[in-house]
């Protein structure tokens, strides 16, 4: 059975996966892996607020949007929103 992190972890990256694939649907799904920023995806500023905004509100959590600015890679993303959830 995973840990509960585990299962965070899970749960956020399938919603950063479809959150993502919704808003650049041009983009896909094979190609949003971890190692990409939302820039590599072609996602212009108002697509990284857009994706980042429609993950704050899904999880529920409340973070600053410069906190999302220096976030490196789909996989840090995760890991930076799984922290914030579980605060």
């Amino acid at each position: 059975m995973p840990q509960r992190s585990d299962t965070d972890r899970a749960e956020v990256a399938r919603l950063v996966h479809e959150t993502v694939a919704a808003i650049l649907p041009q983009v896909p799904a094979g190609q949003i892996t971890g190692d990409k920023h939302l820039k590599d995806l072609g996602a212009d500023s108002v697509d990284r607020v857009e994706i980042v905004m429609a993950l704050i509100d899904a999880l529920g959590v409340r973070e600053p949007m410069a906190r999302f600015s220096t976030v490196p890679d789909i996989d840090a993303l995760i890991d930076f929103l799984v922290e914030v959830k579980q605060r």
